[in-house]
């Protein structure tokens, strides 16, 4: 049985963590949810998520938003005017997975960055910044992502954060970070999210991936920048009426799902140190700091594409992310047991295809 409760599991899903279910406790915790209308400030369960959430990465203000694109496109709106940029690294979220909203709702450009798996460095960021002159957009905004998704699932040291940050707000730059899978990194790192989050000037936070709640996203800040993004969800049609429904399943993850993070760390590794040992296939161990696996798929086993259609046709199912590479999630609805029947069928498959 599954984290969820469901029984009539076909195959194991590690394709993202946003695939978990509601467990039947979140679901009574929905069911019994105190709502009003959160447009006016009356909905008590939007409140307290809002407030817990201010407590947890000390800011404070915070506003809950449906999803991480939104809490993310509202931060920029709130700091940025039409015509500025921002900096980010090449594989960032905001950048490549948000439809080209910066764009389109804040009409702000993207200057990519190329850095370490997903991580930026000062030595990175150097000359980046553009001159105040008439030529040439405002930067305005430095992003970062904790942790990193496609360039690899890795969490920021906490010198590296303060160091860029330092280097952002030297140069007059605001920073915003993506921390959809903050708690992930505060669980490898073994920081605090205010040790995080006093970095930053906003912070975006999901709880539809690791924390397994259906929907919903929190961005925290300062009070004026928190008002503005408010307004900004308002334009974007994000405003939600008696949402303290989803509010609830979000203080129920924060009050229990938290530590199983940290199983999924180790159902990762388990897995990627299988996936080392399949030849034809190749893996950093080291890389592996939380719950994203990503591995390469030699030409010799086909192209990742057909490798992925290959283990679906086994049950098991996976994201394949480029040419010859292959990206595998663990979450709270896959165990231990799932991951060694996943890494027989990865090790049949490879086998086959040779």
């Amino acid at each position: 049985m599954s984290a969820s409760g469901s029984t009539d599991i076909d195959f194991i899903d590690l394709r993202s963590d946003t695939y978990t279910k509601p467990s039947l406790a979140m679901r009574q915790a929905m069911f019994e949810a105190e709502v009003g209308d959160d447009m006016v400030g009356e909905d008590p369960t939007v409140n307290r998520l809002e407030a817990m959430c201010c407590e947890l990465f000390g800011k404070p203000a915070a506003v809950f938003c449906c999803s991480g694109t939104q809490s993310n496109q509202a931060a920029l709106w709130a700091q940025c005017r039409s015509g500025d940029e921002i900096l980010i690294e090449q594989f960032g979220h905001l950048a490549n997975y948000e439809a080209g909203a910066p764009a389109v709702l804040s009409g702000v450009s993207i200057q990519l960055i190329s850095g370490d798996q997903g991580m930026l460095d000062v030595s990175h960021l150097e000359g980046r910044v553009r001159p105040r002159e008439q030529h040439f957009p405002q930067t305005k905004v430095l992003c970062l992502e904790n942790t990193t998704n496609i360039g690899g699932g890795r969490a920021y040291p906490l010198d590296q954060l303060q160091r860029v940050t330092d280097w952002g707000r030297d140069r007059g730059l605001r920073c915003h970070l993506d921390g959809a899978r903050i708690f992930n990194a505060c669980t490898a790192r073994g920081y605090s999210p205010a040790d995080v989050a006093t970095l930053f000037d906003t912070v975006s936070v999901c709880f539809s991936k690791g924390l397994g709640c259906p929907m919903g996203s929190i961005l925290v800040g300062d009070e004026e920048t928190i008002a503005m993004a408010r307004r900004a969800r308002k334009i974007f049609g994000g405003a939600l009426r008696q949402s303290g429904i989803v509010a609830a399943a979000a203080i129920y993850a924060l009050d229990n799902h938290i530590d199983q993070l940290a199983e999924d760390h180790r159902n990762a590794y388990r897995l990627a140190e299988r996936i080392d040992q399949v030849p034809g296939l190749r893996i950093h161990l080291a890389d592996v700091e939380t719950n994203i696996v990503f591995f390469q798929v030699d030409s010799t086993l086909g192209s990742a594409k057909e490798f992925a259609g290959r283990l679906r046709e086994q049950g098991v199912r996976m994201y394949d992310i480029g040419p010859g590479r292959m990206r595998a999630v663990t979450h709270r609805d896959v165990t231990a047991e799932m991951i060694d029947r996943a890494a027989d069928v990865i090790e049949k498959v490879a086998r086959e295809s040779c």
